[in-house]
């Protein structure tokens, strides 16, 4: 049974399968970024400004990335000072990055008002750039393979801290500091936005669903909903309840596992919801939504990557209008799990294209620079020893592996 949090919508759920909403704690200062049209409205009514300020505002954000309130020209002045005098534009500002060695992968570490870290990640392509956003700090799923998963939950991202990393990372591409930072940008904008870095977005469904119309809509960042994609670990209400949202963004679903047993050493969430409760609720949603969903599967080596589980993984999804995608697996330094070699990987993929499923490998992105999950955040601990486990405190680690030019990282 789904439960709500107020306004109809499910409410969040842990791995043990709890309704257990983790609360954003609130900025010292609010950002403009958290506001909704309706809120920037009622602000600028507060301070005597016509209602025609708040898309102005919005197009600076959104369109401009403009990161301070200054930046804003069209405002009268005495309006910028008393914006800046009582909110920051940028819910976040970067705390460190990494770069990968062929220049097609940036990881970025934001700290958040309250001192909070997460993680975002650029990934270029020939013919797109795709970014990968957290929805959580931390993550209560307690996934045995994910670096963050281990390190529990501190709480929910606000939907402003969720645009925020699209908007600090577009500006990025936007004003052509991609290659003062040794980053091969083919295009000046983000192209594909993915719910896949730290947090389960299904718990916290309400601030996910308030950022994707600021993501998608022409009057916010413009993407289009199709272009984004949200993963979950198979919370299966809340992928029924995807089908009923009016923005048509994509589902991926993490198996991992082609059987009830193995999945729930891997998943925890999976105890709560086997197999067939998740396949239901994807039937739901693929029937309603007459949208493809992508099931995604990490690689590990000798734990569940024997080609006799490709081939159970085939039957498993056999008439569902789906897609396979298998994940190279980045190790975790001093974990129990290594990648599973090429060749098994390769005939893991036969296997399952021989149920007549489409199946892809995914490239392997940023191994050299901990772009899996939760693991650039764990280095910036050890090294700084100020972000604590993931998603906790974070300080210091600025410059130990590296600062974005001056200009692009101008906001507050």
């Amino acid at each position: 049974m789904t439960r709500g949090t107020g306004d109809g919508r499910p409410g969040a759920t842990d791995a043990r399968g709890q309704v257990r909403p983790a609360a954003a704690s609130l900025p010292r200062r609010p950002s403009l970024v958290d506001l909704s049209a309706e809120a920037l409205t009622d602000v600028l009514s507060r301070l005597g400004e016509p209602a025609y300020r708040g898309p102005q505002i919005e197009h600076w954000i959104y369109r401009q990335f403009a990161g301070r309130v200054a930046d804003m020209s069209n405002l009268p002045a005495a309006l910028r000072a008393r914006l800046d005098a009582q909110y920051d534009v940028w819910p976040l500002t970067l705390q460190t990055y990494a770069v990968s060695r062929n220049g097609d992968t940036l990881k970025a570490l934001f700290r958040l008002a309250d001192g909070v870290c997460v993680e975002a990640v650029l990934m270029l392509y020939d013919q797109r750039q795709t970014l990968c956003i957290s929805s959580q700090a931390g993550c209560a799923m307690a996934c045995t393979f994910c670096a963050t998963g281990q390190d529990g939950l501190t709480r929910n991202l606000t939907p402003g801290e969720i645009v925020g990393q699209v908007l600090y990372l577009a500006r990025l591409l936007a004003q052509r500091d991609a290659r003062a930072l040794g980053l091969q940008a083919r295009a000046a904008r983000v192209s594909n936005v993915v719910f896949m870095g730290m947090g389960e977005p299904f718990h916290n469904y309400d601030a996910v669903w308030r950022a994707i119309p600021r993501l998608a809509s022409d009057r916010y960042f413009g993407l289009g909903a199709r272009r984004i994609t949200i993963s979950t670990v198979g919370l299966a209400p809340q992928i029924a309840a995807m089908a009923q949202e009016p923005w048509p963004v994509r589902l991926a679903v993490s198996l991992h596992a082609p059987n009830d047993a193995l999945r729930a050493q891997l998943v925890p969430p999976a105890r709560r919801w086997p197999l067939r409760e998740v396949l239901r609720a994807v039937r739901t949603y693929t029937r309603r939504t007459h949208r493809r969903v992508s099931f995604e599967y990490v690689m590990l080596d000798g734990i569940n990557d024997h080609p006799q589980l490709g081939a159970d993984l085939g039957r498993l999804v056999q008439g569902l209008p789906c897609h396979v995608n298998l994940i190279p697996f980045n190790p975790i330094p001093g974990g129990r799990y290594q990648p599973s070699p090429d060749g098994r990987v390769r005939e893991f993929a036969r296997r399952v294209g021989a149920a007549g499923i489409p199946v892809t490998i995914r490239v392997k992105r940023g191994v050299e620079m901990d772009a899996g999950c939760g693991q650039l955040k764990r280095r910036a601990a050890v090294r700084a020893n100020g972000c604590g486990s993931a998603g906790r405190r974070c300080r210091g680690a600025a410059a130990r592996v590296g600062r974005f030019p001056s200009r692009a990282r101008s906001g507050r």
